[in-house]
């Protein structure tokens, strides 16, 4: 059975259908990400991180402060700007205290809010500000880290890490 979609008026056609995502990714042509196919352990791990992060500021680019907080599906607490900051409590722990051993208190994390990363991403100018000032700092660090690293293989000098294997670069 064929269905057809009519008009509610004459003057009033109907929108062309397009393909639904197709403004929520960047053609070839302008994608600055890598296309993989890194060679060596270190290229591999920097170009990686570098591509998820530029992910991460392309889906954010142009927002604003309302649509980077705004939570995708309800009553998930999940929104882009949370996902920043996430991203720079995740940069924080593995490269400060993971990796480099530093003891440093926990980024958007309390005893009564352990989701405040998520939580307390609220449509305010400031807090866009302040979350991108960190998660930057955060990724800024982690590329020190891994730069004045001469051999990945040598194993973090802490035992934070949730596992043994999770303290090699290599992992």
């Amino acid at each position: 059975m064929t269905h057809i979609i009519e008009s509610p008026s004459p003057e009033e056609p109907l929108p062309d259908r397009t393909f639904g995502w197709s403004d929520m990714f960047v053609g070839p042509e302008e994608d600055p990400r890598s296309d993989g196919g890194f060679e060596g352990e270190r290229a591999t791990l920097v170009g990686y991180l570098r591509d998820q992060r530029l992910t991460l500021e392309l889906k954010c680019a142009g927002l604003d402060a309302e649509a980077l907080a705004r939570r995708s599906v309800p009553p998930s607490t999940m929104s882009l700007l949370g996902l920043v900051r996430h991203m720079a409590r995740v940069e924080h722990y593995w490269f400060r205290k993971a990796m480099a051993g530093e003891d440093v208190p926990k980024l958007y994390c309390t005893e009564d809010d352990p989701d405040l990363d998520f939580n307390g991403a609220v449509p305010d100018p400031e807090v866009v500000a302040e979350a991108w000032e960190t998660w930057r700092a955060q990724v800024a660090f982690a590329e020190k880290l891994v730069a004045g690293t001469p051999d990945l293989a040598t194993p973090a000098p802490t035992t934070t890490s949730p596992s043994p294997s999770a303290r090699s670069w290599s992992t």
